[in-house]
């Protein structure tokens, strides 16, 4: 039978209150217990004194006979000074997973593609802008070409 230190909650809706127990690892986590070794009550300030209270010889009696603390009790142990807890290491704790990277890449394409279109669209508009008085010239020489052989034709109908 592996025997554990865990958390039993008690209280009403929305008013958690939480016996630290001794119990079988595959009870229930509200069901039956060995024994009763503190109380948790997280309603209370994180510097009150009655937040956690801990029977610390039966604590670690239970320790001595192999009884394995969950993290959140191991966590309370070690803030007691009952038991070390190693500290911790998890990398990938703030990145963001598969699904958000992927969303933030389509975002970023996105604006990559818009920010293309607007410079696209104002070098559209700067070379329409520029663009009349420039067309405007050749368009008057082709004129002025076109109506010069209409002339000359006009002046050889005339002669002959």
């Amino acid at each position: 039978m592996s025997v554990s230190l865990r958390l039993s909650r008690g209280g009403s809706k929305k008013r958690p209150y939480y016996k630290i127990v001794i119990a079988n690892s595959r009870a229930p986590r509200d069901g039956k217990y060995l024994e009763q070794v503190g109380t948790y009550n997280p309603l209370l300030a994180k510097d009150d004194e009655n937040r956690v209270r801990i029977v610390e010889d039966r604590v670690r009696y239970w320790l001595g006979v192999g009884a394995q603390p969950t993290d959140r009790v191991a966590r309370m142990l070690d803030k007691a000074g009952i038991k070390e807890r190693a500290a911790t290491n998890n990398p990938k704790a703030g990145e963001p997973g598969k699904k958000a990277k992927e969303r933030a890449e389509d975002k970023a394409a996105k604006i990559a593609e818009a920010e293309e279109a607007r410079i696209a669209a104002e070098e559209a508009a700067k070379a329409a802008a520029a663009a009349p008085a420039v067309e405007d010239a050749p368009a008057a020489e082709e004129a002025a070409t076109e109506e010069a052989p209409a002339e000359a034709a006009a002046e050889e109908q005339a002669e002959g």
